[in-house]
């Protein structure tokens, strides 16, 4: 598989025809009580969830590793129990790339100098051990930046995407109701500051662009603002877009069309809630029970990708990779 990290994950999606993303976000009380039961009940409690957490992701990512090319955990839901979560986490890292999935850590990590450089370190790169070695923490392929901080926040993540050929995606117009009272601002020349940072962001992975015409620093621009996002894709034509929003959020596949380029490459779309817990729901409640969630998630993947091959079809932004089907 290709070595630049956009390269691979470009890759996977012209191999399984599908530009999604799962988002692994375990919730306690949405897990079936057949995984919760299956922890050893002598276990102290955040061990437990630490069990219960890595069996349930094992199972989804089991499901859907023929479907999608990524996974995406979102950091804060491990990070809230402490070392037992945050091992939860490491298991299910190391199992998805296993099963050859790219993993996006969904941790929105941002600080400068030493700081920026840990955060960069434990996620992208390798830490220092000490026997003198070095070696991976978390290993996540891309992860998610905040640019508040500048380029003095941004470099040292750069810095191991160019070490390491991992990525980073950049908030630029995120998919929550008040987005707008910062990222609408209007900048001295007259446009969003929204639009100074995709600029930026295309500045920053200027010298990171991999074979596939894509940089290995990317942005997240959420697919429930359609009309900006289709300004953000023609100011940003070499940035990989990390689409939150659809589904659960809000997010209907024609809404995320804009977020495409013409050839149908420049985006993968993230669903968390509506993929993993989609046995909780119709049409998927009715054909599966608890203890078949993972087939559950499996045929919501399937009907997000044919939902999203069939819009951007439509809009004639269909890819053409090696094993495309009209």
């Amino acid at each position: 598989m290709a070595g630049h990290a956009v390269d691979r994950l470009l890759q996977l999606i012209d191999e399984k025809q599908n530009p999604s993303v799962v988002g692994l976000d375990p919730v306690l009380a949405y897990i079936p009580e057949e995984i919760k039961q299956s922890a050893e009940k002598d276990m102290p409690p955040f061990r437990m969830v630490r069990k219960i957490f890595v069996r349930f992701n094992k199972m989804i990512i089991d499901a859907v590793k023929e479907i999608v090319p990524a996974v995406k955990p979102q950091v804060a839901f491990y990070e809230q129990y402490g070392s037992e979560g945050l091992k939860a986490l490491e298991e299910t890292v190391d199992y998805a790339k296993k099963q050859g999935l790219v993993v996006i850590g969904d941790g929105k990590r941002n600080d400068i100098g030493s700081t920026a450089q840990a955060y960069a370190a434990g996620f992208l790169g390798k830490v220092p051990l000490p026997n003198g070695e070095t070696g991976p923490s978390f290993d996540v392929d891309f992860l998610t930046v905040t640019p508040y901080l500048g380029t003095d926040g941004i470099r040292p993540f750069m810095d191991f995407c160019r070490k390491e050929k991992k990525g980073i995606f950049v908030l630029v117009k995120t998919s929550n109701p008040s987005a707008g009272e910062l990222q609408d601002v209007v900048t001295r020349n007259g446009a969003p500051l929204y639009e100074k940072v995709g600029k930026l962001v295309v500045q920053w992975g200027r010298d990171l662009v991999g074979e596939r015409g894509y940089s290995s620093v990317g942005a997240v621009v959420a697919a429930t603002y359609t009309q900006d996002a289709a300004k953000l894709r023609t100011l940003m034509p070499h940035s990989l877009f990390l689409v939150p929003g659809f589904g659960a959020q809000g997010g209907k596949a024609d809404d995320v069309v804009p977020c495409f380029n013409e050839d149908g490459y420049g985006a993968v779309v993230n669903a968390s809630r509506s993929i993993i817990y989609a046995w909780q729901k119709e049409p998927y409640r009715s054909r599966y029970r608890p203890g078949e969630f993972h087939l559950a998630a499996a045929a919501a993947a399937v009907d997000m990708r044919e939902e999203l091959r069939a819009a951007l079809k439509k809009s004639s932004r269909l890819s053409g990779g090696k094993k495309a089907k009209s």
